[in-house]
């Protein structure tokens, strides 16, 4: 199936600021992929250049066939765009916000009443619809926000920090649209710096880092590749003595803070009793445990030497 977003060797500067440095990736339809990085990482201008706000200085980019910049009116009838600052009219209801964006969609009568109604059940506010977005929390708007950027129908759905500041209840209305978009048949591309929504949400992701593609593949994918384990921190009463975990089959120290605590490796789940055993055989006593499964948090620090983190300044 060819895919519906395709990225190919793109280079975009600011002045002396290289924001990309040769990304290339591709999304296919009926699939979320996750655009990850820290602030700054370049998924924002990835993100702009695809929605065709901003050209490429080099490289290729087609949307749905469609060759950006040549073809960018052809490529926006069939692009949804969800913006990272919330485009919203707060002195309006939720139904006349998306009356307005139906309208600047081509949509008219009762096409647009049924594309409102749609959207607006797809997010879970059709309950709130004529309540003026002014009363709206946060998370209420951020979920109108996407039911802006859909009525539609888009093939190609692009959303930069969809759940910025949401809570937990418009966080899990947001995913819900998400994969029901992609279950249409969307191709979905989900910026975001947020590890833990990529495993929960993409079928593959493509990490930035400095304006480059790091890795791509499956959350497992790249966790596999990193050659990660299970892991075991614990802490003990009194430092143990140097050798305390010799014999322990399957596990050893990766780490060891000189009382603080300790970090060991272990190949399986039957290792962490053994790890447990030698404490006692040591005559430690411990204080603090827990087991901890290698994540794309991991995967990213272990592919870039730092850890994703909100950094300060605008993102880019």
């Amino acid at each position: 199936m060819e895919p519906l977003i395709a990225v190919d060797r793109v280079v975009k500067t600011y002045g002396a600021r290289t924001a990309l440095a040769g990304v290339s990736f591709t999304v296919a339809p009926g699939a979320i992929t996750g655009l990850l990085g820290p602030n700054g990482a370049g998924k924002s201008t990835t993100i702009s250049i695809i929605a065709t706000l901003l050209d490429a200085d080099t490289g290729r980019v087609t949307v749905a066939g469609h060759r950006l910049p040549a073809e960018a009116a052809a490529a926006r009838r069939v692009l949804g765009f969800v913006p990272q600052r919330l485009a919203l009219y707060p002195t309006l209801t939720a139904r006349e916000n998306l009356h307005f964006f139906a309208r600047m969609q081509g949509l008219a009568g009762s096409e647009a009443g049924a594309a409102v109604t749609r959207a607006l059940a797809l997010v879970a506010l059709d309950g709130r619809a004529d309540e003026p977005v002014a009363q709206f929390s946060g998370g209420m708007r951020r979920r109108l926000n996407l039911a802006a950027g859909i009525l539609h129908r888009p093939r190609i759905v692009l959303l930069d920090e969809p759940t910025a500041g949401v809570d937990p209840q418009s966080r899990e209305r947001i995913f819900e649209a998400v994969e029901s978009l992609a279950r249409d048949g969307a191709a979905v591309l989900y910026s975001t710096h947020y590890m833990e929504e990529a495993e929960r949400l993409c079928g593959r992701v493509v990490l930035l880092d400095d304006g480059r593609v790091v890795a791509t593949g499956t959350p497992d994918e790249l966790i596999v590749q990193t050659g990660m384990t299970l892991s075991v921190r614990l802490r003990t009463a009194r430092p143990l003595p140097t050798g305390w975990l010799d014999g322990a089959a399957g596990a050893h120290v990766i780490g060891d803070d000189h009382g603080a605590g300790i970090a060991v490796a272990v190949d399986d789940g039957g290792a962490v009793s053994r790890v447990l055993l030698a404490v006692v055989r040591a005559g430690g006593e411990v204080v603090e445990l827990s087991v901890h499964h290698p994540n794309l948090a991991d995967a990213f620090f272990h592919l870039t030497g730092r850890a994703l983190r909100d950094e300060d300044g605008a993102s880019a």
